[in-house]
Order: structure tokens, then C-alpha cells, then sequence
């Protein structure tokens, strides 16, 4: 999963972000509503965790900002108002699951799994792609090649989705900065060429027809090599 946290409490951040990375999914934070916001509307998560009380803009603006631009993706609201009537005004603002604090990570994981499942983007969205015998599966966060596992660090496999999800196209490095480390400038490092050394290392080794290709001064293909 791709996951989105919005919390102004740095601590509590922090740990969310470290346990679901160790889990292995994609954490990303915003320490505010606005930026949340912003990030949430262009960002492609499968789900958003999201404080109720926050600065800036408050969490149930966010969300119900959110749904009427069109953003349907799912949303856990953390608060530490636990009340019925909280909880009605945080699903009517279009929230889609409400946990109340103390909360323990094992129910948190657990019940962004289960929104993350049910989700259906408004274009059909794939949660799966698959390139010859490389597959890949956004929600488990599960690689393999020819049936057998793969392990990829977080950033690898969110440069592995990109490409996969443009199979057959020429992904540019500027693509690459801005959608898998979300630069919106060239930083003038080697960082994509290591990730691209190390991905290729994992999933084209042995191969006689290698699925990741460098397309001189374009950029990067995953193509079916035995086509």
C-alpha cells in the first residue's frame, strides 16, 4: 500500500511512519491540513490516515474537501474524541473508518488493509501489474519473478510500480524525480541510476532477455523482453 499519514504530532508520526514502512508499505507524512491536503489531491494512495485535529485546516475539512473535488480515497480518521456523535460527523464528512486514541498499531494496520482492499478508483485503478513473469501487487506489497519472491526496499518498489504501471513506455528521469522521490527539481545525483542498477540486480538476473531497459538520453522501459 501507498499510504498517506496527516498528523501534526511529530512523535506519533514518526512511529507510524517506521511501522508501516517495516510492514512493508510506502509511508508518506504531512504535518498539516493544508499540506495533507494538497498532497492527498495529487498524490495516488490507497489510503489516508488522518488526524482530526489539525492545523491549518481540520481533518473533516480535509476529507469533505476532498470528496467534493472528486478524491475518493479512503480515509481513516484517528481522534481523540471518541464520542458517537464525533464519530457520525467524521463519517458524514466523508470519512471511511474512525479509530479512536489509544489505538494499538496492530488494529491501525489491520483496518487500513481491509479499506485499502475494498478500494475502486473512479478509472478502475490496477492494484496489480504484471510484465512477463514479474509480477506485482500494490496492496500486499508483494514482487515476484517466475513465482519466486522478490524483497525491494520501499523506494524500490515504488520506482518497480512506476514502471510497471508504464510498461511499454519511455519513463523519463524528470518522471521518475517528481513521481517515485517527489523532487520537483533535478537534485544532481546518481539516485535514480543506483535504484535502476539495483532493481535490474533483482529482477533481470539471468535473464537472457532482461525486462528493464535504459533507452539512451530518453530515459527508462519495462517491456516483455521475450517479445
Amino acid at each position: 500500500m501507498r499510504i498517506l499519514i496527516i498528523e501534526d504530532d511529530n512523535e506519533a508520526s514518526e512511529y507510524l511512519v517506521k511501522a508501516f514502512r517495516e510492514q512493508g508499505h510506502v509511508a508518506e507524512h504531512a504535518a498539516d491540513g493544508l499540506a495533507g491536503y494538497g498532497r492527498a489531491s495529487e498524490g495516488d494512495y490507497d489510503v489516508l490516515i488522518v488526524d482530526r485535529m489539525l492545523p491549518k485546516m481540520d481533518g473533516l475539512s480535509l476529507i469533505s474537501g476532498l470528496r467534493e473535488q472528486g478524491v475518493e480515497t479512503p480515509a481513516l480518521i484517528l481522534s481523540a474524541l471518541g464520542q458517537v456523535d464525533d464519530r457520525v460527523k467524521g463519517l458524514r464528512a466523508g470519512g471511511d473508518d474512525y479509530l479512536p486514541k489509544p489505538y494499538a498499531f496492530s488494529e491501525l494496520l489491520a483496518r487500513a488493509e481491509a479499506l485499502a482492499r475494498r478500494r475502486v478508483g473512479p478509472k478502475g485503478e490496477e492494484t496489480q501489474y504484471r510484465v512477463g513473469d514479474l509480477e506485482l501487487d500494490r496492496l500486499s506489497h508483494k514482487v515476484t519473478v517466475g513465482g519466486q519472491d522478490v524483497a525491494l526496499q520501499p523506494r524500490e518498489f515504488r520506482l518497480l510500480e512506476y514502471l510497471m504501471k508504464h510498461a511499454g513506455q519511455v519513463v523519463t528521469r524528470t518522471m521518475l524525480l517528481e513521481n517515485v522521490w517527489d523532487y520537483h527539481f533535478d537534485p544532481q545525483t546518481n539516485v535514480i541510476d543506483v535504484h535502476i542498477s539495483r532493481l535490474r540486480s533483482k529482477i533481470d538476473k539471468g535473464r537472457e532477455n532482461p525486462l528493464l531497459h535504459t533507452i539512451r538520453g530518453a530515459g527508462y522501459m519495462i517491456r516483455d523482453g521475450a517479445r
